[in-house]
């Protein structure tokens, strides 16, 4: 599958809500709330588009001034695209953004019930440390787990 990985626009709105409804029962963004994510908010997002598939992922990473840990804030890719790598290489670029900002750390939670993106985070070199009774809306619990990042890493830039 042919795809390029770039920065996300305000014109993506509508391809990210459509996505987070293939990918999420419960607990999705709002258009509102992903138009501030991608033009007010202190974050960065990127999306990943397929040339015949359109949008099929997509991450968002917070920043907060004055400190050195970066929240992985929203993440998902298309059930059809899974397996592929690209969450791999989507995080490898969410990462290196972090990097870039001059953050140390990456933290994020995950649905307790979510094991593909345990793994994957697992495999990213991401340590759970800390259960969160009751944190999603159907009273689901999550792991928060972080990452240490190295400014030794290196990722290609987004196109």
């Amino acid at each position: 599958m042919l795809r390029t990985l770039r920065h996300g626009l305000s014109a993506d709105v509508d391809a990210l809500y459509r996505l987070e409804g293939r990918c999420f029962e419960g607990d999705r963004f709002s258009r509102r709330q992903l138009s501030h994510l991608l033009t007010r908010a202190n974050a960065v997002t990127l999306v990943a588009v397929a040339e015949e598939a359109g949008l099929v992922g997509y991450g968002t990473v917070l920043f907060r001034r004055n400190s050195r840990t970066a929240r992985l804030y929203s993440f998902c890719v298309d059930p059809q695209a899974r397996g592929s790598g690209l969450g791999r290489e989507l995080l490898g670029r969410l990462e290196q953004s972090a990097r870039e900002r001059d953050c140390e750390r990456l933290s994020l939670e995950v649905r307790a019930d979510n094991r593909i993106a345990m793994g994957l985070y697992r495999r990213m070199g991401f340590i759970a440390h800390r259960w969160l009774d009751d944190y999603y809306a159907d009273g689901c619990a999550a792991w928060r787990m972080d990452k240490q990042l190295d400014a030794m890493e290196t990722a290609s830039a987004p196109s």
